[in-house]
């Protein structure tokens, strides 16, 4: 038994006597030192029990790190071999681009060789063409260029010989339309030419020609009915003085007239219309022959001839002097020079070498 078991026995052998001080004592240190033995042992149980659970958190953190790192890595493994498998596909992609350049750069190299060689090829063929069309051309372009150099010269000769405006404009326009046939370009520039000079034609006959011509026309037909002069007229200078008054007396007394009955004869009659006529035919011929002094003086004898046969004071002889006065106050037309068409047309041919050496040649070289 312990020391604690011993001392109760003692007592109770030893009677009812009062303890003494030193059991006391022994017995309050006991209980205090078992106490202190299991307050200690407890804390190293707690201790221990607290390193247990931290090494174990400690644990499950590092078996979670552990087990993110490996999702990690395994993440990381895929990424990389994803990246491994586009890189394989980029070089593969790569490796076709560069063929593909490759056979583009073969392909543009013999698409630079042919057009080098088309390009060569229609050098070639514009020299040859043009020296074709320098040498000649074509028999049909030949005649047509005969066809307007003749209509240019009968225009010309027309206009000079018998100053046909009319006739050489239309000549004009039939050698425009020929030379827009001609299929050479070095003639286009012909075709102002004569357009230049049609225009300039057909300014030089203007409206007043034919409004004189039907003037002409109807004072020629006016000329049966207009009336003669009456012999019998007093002058009109005559004072009304004494001699007037006397002349009056006698004309009451005794009166002389013609046998005939009219102040001129028939005959005379007939011979001042005819005449009047003919110096109204004569201004028509002149001025259909663009003479400008004919025409003039042919009309100033039939205003002369009808001032001197016939009435003045008839409305329809004044009539006809104010037409006549009118048509001497026109002023004549400004004639065209012609030939520059046809002198540019004759050079031009003669450069590119086109004008016939015969048959055509001879007649074109005769005038200019």
């Amino acid at each position: 038994m312990s020391q604690d078991d011993s001392i109760p026995s003692h007592s109770a052998s030893a009677g009812p006597a009062a303890p003494s001080s030193s059991s006391r004592a022994t017995r309050a240190t006991a209980p205090a030192r078992g106490g202190g033995t299991l307050a200690v042992a407890l804390l190293l149980s707690l201790v221990a029990v607290g390193g247990a659970g931290y090494v174990g958190w400690r644990q499950w953190q590092q078996e979670q790190g552990r087990a993110a790192g490996s999702e990690a890595i395994a993440g990381m493994k895929q990424r990389l071999d994803s990246l491994e498998s586009a890189f394989t596909a980029s070089d593969s992609e790569r490796n076709l681009l560069r063929q593909r350049l490759g056979d583009a750069d073969q392909v543009n190299r013999s698409l630079r060789e042919e057009l080098l060689s088309q390009a060569e090829r229609t050098r070639n063929l514009e020299d040859a063409v043009t020296k074709l069309s320098e040498k000649t051309l074509s028999a049909h372009d030949a005649m047509l260029l005969d066809e307007t150099e003749s209509l240019l010269r009968m225009a010309k000769e027309r206009y000079e010989l018998f100053h046909d405006a009319q006739g050489a404009a239309a000549a004009y326009a039939i050698a425009d339309q020929t030379l827009a046939a001609v299929d050479d370009g070095a003639f286009s520039g012909l075709r102002q030419s004569i357009a230049a000079e049609r225009e300039a034609l057909a300014k030089s006959q203007p409206v007043s020609v034919s409004a004189s011509l039907g003037a002409l026309t109807s004072l020629r037909a006016a000329m049966t009915d207009l009336p003669l002069r009456p012999l019998d007229t007093p002058a009109s200078g005559s004072s009304s003085g004494s001699w007037t008054r006397i002349v009056a007396a006698l004309n009451n007394v005794v009166k002389v007239q013609r046998t005939n009955g009219a102040p001129l004869s028939v005959a005379d009659a007939r011979f001042a219309r005819e005449l009047a006529g003919i110096d109204l035919a004569q201004a028509q011929a002149a001025l259909l022959a663009s003479d400008h002094d004919a025409y003039v003086a042919a009309l100033k004898r039939a205003d002369a001839g009808i001032a001197a046969q016939f009435d003045e004071k008839s409305p329809a002889v004044k009539q006809a002097r104010e037409q006549l006065a009118s048509l001497i106050a026109q002023q004549p037309t400004t004639p065209v020079q012609l030939g520059a068409a046809l002198s540019e047309l004759r050079n031009l041919r003669s450069v590119h070498a086109l004008k016939p050496a015969s048959g055509t040649s001879a007649p074109a070289g005769a005038k200019p």
